[in-house]
């Protein structure tokens, strides 16, 4: 490491079915890959492993009529509103689907120039050219179709209006309101489909006179018929597996990382660090699109993962404290100061500019970035370095 610092791999793996022992299969792809390109590894190095993957090998899948019967039971069918969820095809289409089995009407309310994750219906430079710039005002699907014209979605070319109500048929009427409490004129019984201002959404509306409040983590949150499930999360962080089923958030994220972890070490006799990751943390800069419709960007981790980074910022200190000093003397005084930093350096000038986030979101996203979303078949990241500074060797 004396000239290279973090090195992010995407590691190839098999196709996973159902009933795998994806921590084998995890230790032979990091071991193959190793020994192939004789990767240097040491101890507080990352395995990562997507949460796709993990849910797969558990089997945690869910049918859109398993999604009818547990909504059903729980809300007793009749009028149901739904507010706020994300404008997704793969996350929120078969959600819907089954809803609409377990209802017998629906009012669909959707937020306003965007989404919660920020998945535009309309620019909100539009908007603000047709004099829309309060977007407190409530519309039917009409009134804003008649508002703005064409609907399309910058990256899909997706019309979210009419995919959903396409889904819903006609026991569904689409109304636009960015006022969680707007649904409580059309009916007492609400799902909120938002995900990470769910809990906040489902007080307000019950404090509001809602009789029944359910929110994405309350539905499949029990196996239905011998359906998977996830105790925590619901059908949050779920995907599109086939036309009629959704592959759930994988359950037991903290005992698949722990065993990884053992079995890593029995292995290489190395220390690494192990996580299960999500979407990332991170914002489109064109779209405006939060990366972020995974409830959390890493369900389970290994202890060494936990806390924040707690860095000096090298361009700050070079330019303050070391400013009189070049060459070799600056290099050597930068690695004093580092090799000698406060445990934490949280108040302290010299970490001016460092990024406060938890580790596992930073390192959630890198792997995230790493593996991609789509066919490069690398769902295992072997991070090395990761935790190696300026003064190490």
């Amino acid at each position: 490491m004396k000239y290279i610092g973090t090195i992010s791999r995407g590691i190839k793996a098999p196709i996973i079915r159902p009933g795998d022992d994806l921590v084998q299969i995890t230790v032979n792809s990091i071991s193959d890959a190793v020994k192939f390109y004789k990767i240097p590894i040491k101890d507080h190095d990352i395995v990562a492993v997507t949460e796709a993957i993990v849910a797969k090998s558990q089997g945690n899948f869910a049918s859109v009529d398993d999604i009818a019967l547990d909504v059903k039971n729980k809300l007793g069918g009749g009028k149901v509103g739904l507010i706020f969820p994300i404008l997704s095809r793969n996350r929120f289409g078969n959600i819907l689907k089954g809803i609409a089995k377990g209802v017998d009407e629906i009012i669909l309310q959707l937020s306003y120039p965007f989404d919660e994750v920020g998945n535009p219906l309309v620019s909100i430079d539009k908007l603000y050219e047709l004099g829309v710039t309060n977007f407190n005002k409530t519309f039917t699907a009409k009134q804003f179709y008649n508002l703005v014209g064409k609907i399309e979605h910058p990256f899909t070319g997706m019309d979210y209006i009419d995919f959903y109500q396409k889904i819903c048929g006609k026991k569904c009427k689409i109304i636009l309101s960015n006022d969680p409490l707007t649904i409580l004129k059309y009916t007492d019984k609400v799902i909120s489909c938002d995900i990470h201002s769910r809990a906040r959404n489902k007080k307000l509306l019950l404090a509001n006179g809602a009789k029944k409040v359910l929110t994405l983590d309350e539905i499949m949150n029990k196996s239905v018929n011998g359906s998977g499930y996830n105790e925590k999360f619901g059908v949050l962080g779920s995907n599109l597996s086939t036309d009629e089923t959704l592959k759930l958030f994988p359950r037991d994220t903290q005992n698949f990382v722990d065993s990884l972890q053992k079995k890593l070490y029995d292995t290489f006799k190395v220390k690494f660090e192990c996580l299960v990751y999500g979407d990332g943390a991170f914002k489109d800069p064109v779209g405006g699109i939060w990366e972020l419709a995974d409830p959390v960007v890493a369900p389970a981790y290994t202890k060494g993962l936990e806390g924040t980074p707690n860095e000096i910022k090298l361009k700050y200190v070079a330019d303050n404290e070391l400013a009189m000093l070049s060459g070799k003397e600056a290099e050597e005084a930068m690695k004093k100061l580092i090799s000698k930093k406060d445990k934490n350096l949280k108040t302290k000038k010299q970490s001016l500019g460092t990024t406060p986030r938890r580790l596992t979101d930073l390192i959630g996203s890198l792997c995230d970035l790493t593996s991609g979303s789509g066919d490069k078949g690398t769902p295992i990241v072997l991070i090395t370095g990761y935790f190696d500074n300026y003064a190490d060797e």
